[in-house]
């Protein structure tokens, strides 16, 4: 990508409503657009990063056997009646709407019904599971309160994923599959360090669950984290009983600020009785399918990373999830520097190398401001200085070291 084609520009200040760092800096990078508040458009720049969190999300998902669908965001009333979930009195958060016919439908919070219904015309015998299905979708929640950006959002992408097993001895070790899957997602998109696996209320899905949380300030959670037993407690489970259950006392836990960016789910039979999913055994008798349900906000992920992962100057991207791997640019007015310039973002993509080129006519400083705020792992220079010297300045945006790479280097080292 050219630059100067680039349809987005940089910002020097972002809405004055806009509170959130993630969402300041994704939007003054030009990643993001505002809509209103907790909807957000994903601009060239921004769709490339989530994308990258998608495709991670997938291959982990795939590893572990999920079968990716898309099932569908209008939903009818019939199969949330069943379950007792298309009460606003249950699930504050619907989206409802009328169809021209009278019928009323709502937007999915979340896809538990719909699939397990889906799903009851397709399991008839113990030989049809266990299996596991996953999507990529925008969900809806009308939250009441959307002021942490991209981090809660009334519309935001999702990763939902659902297994079906025939007992809970089945079940115990998916879901011990998808938690160290769930670990590894979030160790390549550079949450690893900071993100802990967390007891927490399972709210209109279960008594319990299992929450994946960030340690960030600008998180709305309040968690209580045992560093020695790498553990954490959510503040709205945190009582004598569960401290009783998972061994831990108050003494050993930190009180910590923290992001929710996962969770996972031991549903049971919670849906699949009310909705008929059931097989028939190896004697021959019905049994309810048992159940997990299993989320990752991938919009959540990209905002909680720009919280915990910028400085003062803008984004620092990790390389796995980065929108380019290098921020190539051109310095001053000279022909053979952008003659040079031109040669060596060529040679680049001519290797299959992600490279965002700085070819515009503005000064060195607003493109080295624009490189920082944009946060591309890796800055390469060319210059006066670099048809001088045959060398190229090499700058690591998170380090901020700096190197001298001849031509043959620089190749030899991204275009591998």
């Amino acid at each position: 990508m050219r630059q100067s084609q680039l349809f987005t520009k940089t910002r020097k200040e972002a809405p004055k409503d806009e509170v959130s760092k993630n969402a300041e800096l994704l939007i003054r990078g030009g990643f993001i657009h505002k809509e209103m508040a907790g909807v957000y458009a994903y601009l060239p720049l921004g769709l490339r990063v989530l994308k990258k969190i998608e495709h991670i999300v997938r291959e982990e998902m795939n590893a572990i056997g999920g079968q990716e669908l898309l099932m569908t965001a209008l939903q009818e009333k019939n199969n949330w009646e069943k379950s007792g979930r298309w009460s606003d009195e249950v699930v504050d958060v619907w989206f409802k709407t009328m169809l021209k016919s009278g019928s009323e439908i709502g937007l999915a919070t979340t896809h538990e019904e719909p699939l397990t219904a889906l799903l009851s015309e397709y399991v008839a015998s113990y030989r049809d599971l266990p299996f596991s299905v996953y999507q990529f979708q925008n969900k809806f929640r009308n939250e009441l309160r959307a002021k942490s950006g991209i981090m809660r959002g009334r519309e935001f992408l999702m990763k939902d994923l659902y297994s079906f097993s025939r007992t809970q001895e089945e079940h115990e070790t998916f879901y011990e599959q998808v938690k160290k899957a769930y670990f590894k997602v979030f160790s390549r998109v550079g949450l690893g360090d900071l993100t802990h696996f967390t007891f927490a209320s399972g709210g209109s899905f279960s008594k319990y669950s299992h929450e994946f949380q960030t340690l960030t300030d600008a998180g709305e959670d309040t968690i209580y984290l045992s560093k020695e037993k790498n553990l954490a407690i959510n503040e709205e489970v945190f009582n004598d009983e569960v401290l009783e259950n998972l061994k831990i006392s108050k003494d050993e836990v930190s009180k910590e600020k923290s992001a929710e960016v996962g969770n996972i789910f031991t549903l049971g039979t919670k849906y699949s009785e009310p909705l008929g999913l059931v097989f028939a055994d190896e004697a021959g008798e019905k049994k309810p399918v048992i159940m997990g349900s299993y989320g990752i906000g991938i919009s959540r992920v990209m905002g909680t990373v720009v919280e915990v992962l910028s400085d003062e100057k803008g984004i620092v991207w990790p390389k796995e999830i980065a929108p380019f791997q290098i921020h190539l640019m051109t310095l001053g007015t000279d022909e053979k520097v952008a003659a040079l310039g031109d040669s060596v973002y060529k040679m680049f993509v001519d290797k299959g190398v992600e490279v965002l080129y700085d070819d515009r006519d503005v000064r060195a400083g607003e493109k080295f401001a624009d490189s920082d705020l944009l946060g591309i792992p890796t800055r390469i220079i060319v210059g006066e200085k670099t048809i001088e010297s045959k060398t190229f300045e090499v700058k690591d945006r998170k380090m901020g070291e700096v190197r001298m790479l001849s031509l043959e280097h620089l190749l030899n080292e991204f275009a591998a």
